[in-house]
C-alpha cells in the first residue's frame, strides 16, 4: 500500500567487522520500486559501517524514504517529518517526494541535512557525510538513475526478491505527479535482469517480484519487452514465483495472445494487476488515459477465459475533475460486470503540476459520497470471489509475517492465505486447506510443510 510505513532494525554487519558505532533511523513509504531503493540504500548504509535501529530518540541520523502518489500519504509523511523535527536530529529525505513538493517538504524541517531523489539513491554516502556534519539542505538530484541492478542491496525481506526493471514511464496522464520524480521510460538490460533473477534463485529466494511503474512498458525503449522478459526468467531452472507488477492496458493488450501464452507458465503468479481508472472514455480521455472501457474489458475477459483462477487487480479514481455522476455509474456498472479481485479505490486529489489539478473540482462530498459506494461494491465483490477458493487445498509459499502466531502466504493465484502456527514458515512451501475466506485474505489449516 502506497501509505504504508515500514521501519527496520538491522545492527549486524554481515561479512564485516568494521563499525563507526553510529546509527541510522529508517522509516520507508511507498511501492515496490521505492522498496527496492531503499534497499540498495541500506547496503551502502551498512557497508559504511552504520548500524540501523528502530527507535528514532536513539539514532545519530533519520532517514526517511517518501512516496508523493497520493495527498494524504503526502500529508502523513510531512507531518511525519514535523515530528520527527522535534527530536533535534539530522534528517535526510529520499524518495518521490522531494521531485513532486521540494517546497512542502523543506517547509516541514529545518533539520534536513541532504535531500536525495529516486535516480541518486546511489549518493546516500554522500548525504551521511552531510548529516555528520550537520548541514543543512543540500541537495542531491540526477539527471538519469543509475544501473541499479549493479548496485549491492539488502534484501529487507529475505524470502522476497525486489527487481527494478525499468524507471518511468511513457504516459503522461493529467492526474499523476509521479512522473515528475521517475521520469520517461528507462528500461534496464534485460541480462542484468536475468544475472539479478539467477543470483537471488541461488540464494535460495523463492518469490521474485518483476517491478517499475509500467510493466506493460518495459523494454520498448530498449528493442525487446516484457514477454521476452519473462520467457528467458522462466527459462531458469529452479522452484520459485514470479509476481509481474502493474501494466496499463495500452501495453497488455498490443501483446495479449503472447503474453496470456508466458502467463500460463506455472512459475508465474496468475495475478494481473491492470488498473482502469474510470469506466467511463469521457473521464479517460481527460485523464489522458490511452485506451477504451473496451478494451479493458477484452483483457480481462481474454485472461478470464484462458487462465479461468486468475486473480485480477485493478485501481480506481473516485471523482476525477468532469466525472458527472453519470460516468461514475458507469465505473461502478463496469466492476459489477468485470467483478475484479482487488479494486484499490482512490479519492481524487490534486496533485503538485498535474494538468487535473487546474481542471473544475468535484465537491469533496460528492467524493467521498462515491468512494464509500465504490468501496462497498468492492468488498462485496472481493468477498464473493474470496469464496469461490472455500475447500481449496494445495500448495502455499509463505512470504510475510502476520499478527501474533501467524504468517501469511500465496498460492499459485498469488492469494493471500492466513496460517496460525508458531512454526517459522518464512520462505516455505506449505499444503494448506483453506477454512476460511474474508474480504482480503483467506485462512487455512496446515496440511504439510515442505
Amino acid at each position: 500500500m502506497y501509505g504504508e510505513v515500514e521501519t527496520f532494525n538491522i545492527l549486524s554487519i554481515e561479512d564485516s567487522g568494521f563499525s563507526l558505532g553510529k546509527t541510522v533511523y529508517v522509516e520507508n513509504y511507498g511501492c515496490a520500486a521505492n522498496k527496492a531503493d531503499l534497499e540498495i540504500m541500506l547496503a551502502d548504509i551498512l557497508r559504511l559501517g552504520y548500524g540501523v535501529i528502530s527507535k528514532p530518540e536513539e539514532a545519530n541520523i533519520i532517514l526517511v524514504n517518501t512516496c508523493g502518489v497520493k495527498k494524504p500519504t503526502e500529508d502523513r509523511i510531512l507531518n511525519r517529518l514535523r515530528a520527527l523535527s522535534r527530536l533535534n536530529k539530522p534528517i535526510i529525505v529520499a524518495g518521490c517526494l522531494p521531485k513532486i513538493n521540494l517546497d512542502a517538504v523543506m517547509r516541514a524541517s529545518p533539520n534536513i541535512s541532504a535531500i536525495l531523489d529516486p535516480y541518486s539513491v546511489d549518493k546516500i554516502g554522500l548525504a551521511l557525510e552531510a548529516a555528520e556534519r550537520n548541514e543543512r539542505k543540500k541537495i542531491f538530484f540526477s539527471e538519469k538513475p543509475p544501473i541499479k541492478l549493479k548496485h549491492p542491496k539488502m534484501r529487507v525481506n529475505r524470502a522476497i526478491e525486489i527487481i527494478p526493471i525499468a524507471e518511468g514511464c511513457l504516459g503522461a496522464c493529467s492526474f499523476c505527479c509521479v512522473r515528475f520524480a521517475r521520469g520517461s521510460l528507462f528500461s534496464y538490460p534485460k541480462d542484468l535482469i536475468i544475472e539479478r533473477f539467477r543470483k537471488a534463485i541461488s540464494e535460495g529466494v523463492r518469490e521474485i517480484w518483476l517491478t517499475s511503474q509500467d510493466n506493460g512498458a518495459y523494454g520498448l525503449d530498449i528493442g525487446t519487452n516484457l514477454v521476452e522478459l519473462l520467457k528467458d526468467c522462466c527459462s531458469i531452472s529452479g522452484k520459485f514465483f514470479i509476481r509481474v507488477g502493474m501494466m496499463n492496458p495500452n501495453h497488455a493488450i498490443k501483446m495479449l495472445p503472447d503474453l496470456i501464452a508466458v502467463y500460463k507458465d506455472g512459475r508465474i503468479f496468475k495475478f494481473l494487476h491492470i488498473p482502469v481508472q474510470s469506466g467511463d472514455d469521457g473521464v479517460l480521455k481527460m485523464m489522458n488515459r490511452k485506451y477504451t472501457v473496451e478494451e479493458f474489458k477484452a483483457i480481462v475477459k481474454t485472461f478470464r477465459d484462458e487462465i479461468p483462477e486468475i486473480t485480477v487487480a485493478t485501481d480506481v479514481i473516485c471523482g476525477f475533475p468532469g466525472e458527472s455522476r453519470e460516468a461514475f455509474e458507469k465505473t461502478l456498472n463496469l466492476v459489477r460486470e468485470v467483478e475484479p479481485d482487488v479494486i484499490n479505490i482512490s479519492k481524487f486529489f490534486p496533485r503538485p503540476r498535474t494538468p487535473a489539478a487546474s481542471m473544475k473540482q468535484v465537491d469533496s462530498k460528492e467524493i467521498a459520497y462515491r468512494s464509500r459506494v465504490m468501496t462497498e461494491v468492492a468488498n462485496n465483490i472481493s468477498l464473493k470471489r474470496n469464496r469461490m477458493w472455500l475447500g481449496w487445498e494445495g500448495e502455499v509459499l509463505v512470504d510475510e509475517r502476520g499478527f501474533g502466531d501467524s504468517w501469511i502466504g500465496r498460492n499459485y493465484a498469488y492469494k493471500p492465505i492466513v496460517i496460525k502456527t508458531r512454526m517459522n514458515l518464512l520462505g516455505r512451501f506449505v499444503n494448506v486447506r483453506i477454512i476460511e475466506a474474508h474480504t482480503n485474505y483467506l485462512e487455512a489449516e496446515i496440511k504439510r510443510v515442505e
